[in-house]
């Protein structure tokens, strides 16, 4: 078991943004526990719908805060989305903070194939090279053999039996399919323009990293944490023809590549299941 969220209360999601706090970060709840609205954060905002509105959701309470000025503002926050298809109950990890988490005690526990017995390693390193890098990564160490690593973490909640636009997918039909044979993909999200990068700040990171290990011996990883089951590969997403294309060069250049699969139940618990995903070709 690689995390334990404690306490969790499902429920469905009414509304979002909330009708009395207009952020995208907020929805309006109802706990399957009581018949009353209550907030809610969302750090994943909807998530392509995971965590919008008649989305099934497994939520904690939000703790009380310390200062007695300071309001509480939501009850709740949201970790998972639950879902049933083809008679398979589905429990994705939505909440972005989890994916670091998850790769920290992957870390501990050596369930990274590729990086075990590290040394030391340290979260939320910052790394400026003036006109080159100027990013803040995740998790920095050295490894087994003394080689420093610098290693950024992505949540991937998001998967499907096709890596398309949602709307060419409502034309296709994939009642054949078995509902274990999703691909993972990363990223997606709402951008005005479809040539603009999906995010700007992932796009950045890869091409750093990329540079970085041009110009250096250090190990430079993304480490993709997919956090649902029904999956058979990974793919950054063809939606993001630029985000794909930085992947593709860094892995040209010699960033490795983990694609870490987890699998949550009811209880909040998190398992390992493989750390080698396979990512579909580049054509």
């Amino acid at each position: 078991m690689l995390l334990k969220i404690n306490n969790l209360i499902e429920g469905s999601v009414v509304k979002r943004p909330s009708k009395m706090i207009k952020t995208p970060y907020v929805a309006d709840v109802i706990p399957f526990n009581q018949n009353e609205e209550c907030l809610a954060h969302t750090a994943a905002l909807g998530c392509c719908g995971l965590a919008d509105v008649g989305a099934t959701i497994l939520m904690t309470t939000m703790p009380i805060p310390k200062s007695k000025n300071t309001k509480q503002k939501c009850q709740y926050r949201i970790y998972f989305s639950v879902f049933t298809e083809k008679n398979k109950e589905i429990i994705v990890g939505i909440h972005p903070k989890l994916a670091e988490d998850l790769t920290e005690n992957a870390l501990k526990t050596n369930c990274l194939s590729k990086l075990q017995n590290i040394k030391s390693f340290r979260r939320e390193t910052t790394i400026f090279v003036e006109g080159k890098v100027d990013s803040r990564f995740d998790f920095s160490g050295i490894d087994e053999n003394g080689i420093p690593f610098i290693m950024e973490v992505k949540n991937v909640p998001l998967a499907d039996y096709e890596d398309i636009t949602a709307k060419d997918r409502k034309k296709k039909c994939y009642d054949n399919r078995d509902v274990n044979s999703k691909v993972a993909y990363f990223p997606d999200g709402y951008r005005k323009k479809s040539t603009e990068p999906v995010s700007p700040r992932a796009l950045k990171h890869i091409q750093e990293l990329t540079l970085i290990k041009k110009e250096s011996i250090t190990r430079c990883i993304m480490c993709y944490v997919i956090q649902g089951t029904d999956v058979c590969c990974f793919q950054p997403s063809i939606i993001d023809p630029l985000y794909r294309q930085a992947v593709k060069e860094g892995i040209e250049a010699g960033v490795e590549i983990f694609t870490l699969v987890v699998g949550w139940n009811r209880d909040g618990e998190a398992h390992f299941v493989r750390d080698d995903l396979p990512i579909t070709p580049f054509v």
